[in-house]
C-alpha cells in the first residue's frame, strides 16, 4: 500500500531564512519581495510614500506593515533600495550616516546604472552590498512575479559576495549575469536603447496606423513586431529587411513626405533610425553600394530640411 503523498508545504508556512524589507514601494521592489517570498524568505516591512505605491505593496505584500526607511532596515536582513537612480546614493549615503545600517545586513539595489561601488557608504559600516538590475519592464502588479522566471538581472558585488548574489537572483526565478563595475553605464545604456526606445516606437507606430484608418493597429503590429523581434535576437543585423535595407530610396521619400504631413514630430525619429540602419545594412553586404548612394542623399536632404525653421523657404 503506497504511503499517502506529504501535503504540500506553503511558502508562508517554510522556516524564513532572511527577513526581507524594501525602501521604496515603487514597481519594483515589491515584485522582488514577492518572490522571496515565494523563495521561503519573509518580507517584513516596506516603505511608501504615494497612495498608489502604497496600494502595490498591499496589491504584492498584504499583511506587511508601511513604515519609515529606518525602521525598514532595522527589521529586515535583507534590505531592497528599489528607489530611482538619482534618488540612490543620497539614500544610501543618509542611512549610513543615520546608523540605519547594521553589520552584516545585506543591502541590495536595482539600479541599472550603479554597480555595488554606490553603496560604499553602507559598506563601511558593515553591510554586505550587491547590485542585483532585473533586465525587465514592471507593471506594478503581480504579473511581474510570473515574469520573473527566467528574466536576467545585471549581478555585480564584491568578489566574495558573487555567489550570495547569484544565489539570491535563482531563487527569484531569475537568471544571473555578471557585469563588471566599470561597465554598469553601458550595459544600462544598451537596455534603455533596446527596450524604453522600442515602447516609444511602438506607440508610434499605432497612432501612425490609427491614422491611416487601421482599425486595430496593436493586431496588426502584434505579429509583425514579434517575428521581427525574434529575427533580431537570433540573426542580428542578417535580419534586417524593409525599404532603406533594400536601398528604396523613392520609398524612403515618401515615407518622409507622409509623415511631414501627418505626424511631423515622427520625422527626426524615423530618419536618424533610417540613418542607422542604413549604415548598419551597407557594412553587412546587405545594402548594395550604387543604392546606398542615392537612399543616403534622400536621407540627408530631408534631415536638412528637418533641421529647417517652418516658413523659412531658403
Amino acid at each position: 500500500m503506497n504511503a499517502p503523498a506529504a501535503p504540500e508545504t506553503r511558502p508562508e508556512d517554510r522556516p524564513a531564512r532572511l527577513t526581507v524589507g524594501v525602501v521604496g514601494a515603487g514597481r519594483v521592489g515589491p515584485a522582488l519581495a514577492a518572490s522571496l517570498r515565494l523563495a521561503g524568505h519573509r518580507p517584513v516591512a516596506v516603505s511608501a510614500v504615494s497612495d498608489a505605491s502604497r496600494r502595490r505593496a498591499a496589491d504584492l505584500l498584504p499583511g506587511v506593515p508601511v513604515v519609515e526607511p529606518a525602521r525598514v532596515l532595522a527589521l529586515a536582513d535583507l534590505v531592497l533600495l528599489t528607489v530611482p537612480d538619482d534618488a540612490l546614493p543620497g539614500l544610501v549615503e543618509g542611512l549610513a550616516d543615520t546608523g540605519a545600517v547594521r553589520p552584516g545586513q545585506l543591502i541590495v539595489h536595482t539600479s541599472g546604472r550603479y554597480g555595488a561601488r554606490v553603496l560604499d557608504p553602507a559598506r563601511r559600516a558593515g553591510a554586505l552590498p550587491l547590485a542585483l538590475h532585473p533586465a525587465m519592464t514592471f507593471t506594478g502588479t503581480a504579473v511581474d512575479v510570473q515574469r520573473l522566471a527566467g528574466c536576467s538581472f545585471g549581478v555585480t558585488a564584491p568578489d566574495e559576495l558573487r555567489l550570495a548574489a547569484e544565489a539570491l537572483v535563482i531563487e527569484m526565478g531569475g537568471e544571473p549575469e555578471w557585469v563588471a563595475e566599470e561597465a554598469r553605464p553601458l550595459y544600462h545604456a544598451a537596455l534603455a536603447l533596446g527596450a524604453n526606445h522600442l515602447v516609444t516606437l511602438v506607440a508610434q507606430s499605432m497612432e501612425l496606423l490609427h491614422k491611416a484608418g487601421v482599425a486595430a493597429p496593436d493586431r496588426m503590429l502584434g505579429p509583425l513586431l514579434g517575428a521581427a523581434l525574434d529575427n533580431a535576437l537570433r540573426s542580428g543585423d542578417a535580419a534586417l529587411t524593409g525599404p532603406v535595407a533594400r536601398g528604396d530610396a523613392g520609398t524612403v521619400a515618401a515615407h518622409v513626405a507622409e509623415l511631414r504631413k501627418h505626424a511631423p514630430g515622427t520625422v527626426a525619429g524615423y530618419l536618424a533610425m533610417a540613418r542607422t540602419t542604413a549604415d548598419r545594412a551597407l557594412a553587412h553586404g546587405l545594402l548594395k553600394p550604387e543604392l546606398a548612394e542615392d537612399l543616403l542623399g534622400v536621407l540627408a536632404a530631408d534631415s536638412t530640411a528637418a533641421d529647417r525653421p517652418q516658413g523659412d523657404d531658403r
